[in-house]
Order: structure tokens, then sequence, then C-alpha cells
């Protein structure tokens, strides 16, 4: 004798994935993103600067890449 299985109320199609996110789920992790990118493109606004020259050079490159 085989055993049924028992699917779910709502059977889904091969393939296809149904993922609801709410609406911070995305949205905090761009604002986070967004305030860092702030900071490196003008360190002087950052409250804890470096001692590093090395640093300031590479966020500098950063910078002047990113705003070509």
């Amino acid at each position: 004798m085989s055993a049924h299985t028992r699917t779910g109320s709502h059977p889904t199609t091969r393939g296809s994935v149904d993922i609801r996110l709410p609406w911070w789920a995305l949205a905090l992790p761009m604002l986070a993103f967004v305030v860092l990118l702030l900071l490196i493109a003008d360190p002087a606004q950052a409250q804890a600067t470096g001692s590093d020259p090395a640093v300031g050079q590479i966020l500098e490159r950063i910078q002047h890449s990113l705003s070509r």
C-alpha cells in the first residue's frame, strides 16, 4: 500500500518563486549604502579621520573615479 503525499493548499507551478519582502527590507540597506557612500565621497564631513595618508589617497581615488 502506498502512502499519499499531501500538497499545500496553493500548488505552485514548476520554476516560479513567489517571495514577498516588506518595504524596509530594501529601504534600510539602500539607506545604509547611501550614507556610507556620502561619507566616502566627502571625507571632510566624517567625524573620525585616520592619520594614515594611504587611506586618504585611496578615498580620493575612489571619489575621483566615481565623479567621472
